[in-house]
Order: C-alpha cells, then structure tokens, then sequence
C-alpha cells in the first residue's frame, strides 16, 4: 500500500515537472489518500498486535 502511495507520488512529481497540472493533481490526490489508508491499516494493526499480545507458548 505505501509503495503505491510513493508510485503515485513519483508520478506526480515528475507530472508537474513536465508540466501536467491536471495529471499531476490526480496522482497527488490519489497518493494523498492511499497514503492515509496505509496509515490507518498500519494504526489498527499495531493496536489489534498489543491487544491480542503474544498469546501462551508451549
């Protein structure tokens, strides 16, 4: 997921460079929320690690 955001953020950049402002706008939007996304995933994961905890080993 967060390597995707990154893609679409590269790809924005180098949109804006050459000077595709429309292009460059929607890759940054979509960057934008595909980073929030991975963000979320990321926080809900790390909560659900240490709740659950390591459990009991035999």
């Amino acid at each position: 997921m967060l390597g995707w955001a990154l893609t679409f953020l590269v790809v924005a950049l180098i949109a804006a460079v050459l000077g595709f402002t429309t292009i460059a706008g929607a890759a940054m939007g979509v960057a934008k929320i595909l980073f929030y996304v991975f963000l979320v995933l990321f926080l809900v994961s790390l909560v659900m690690h240490f709740v659950r905890g390591r459990g009991t080993t035999l």
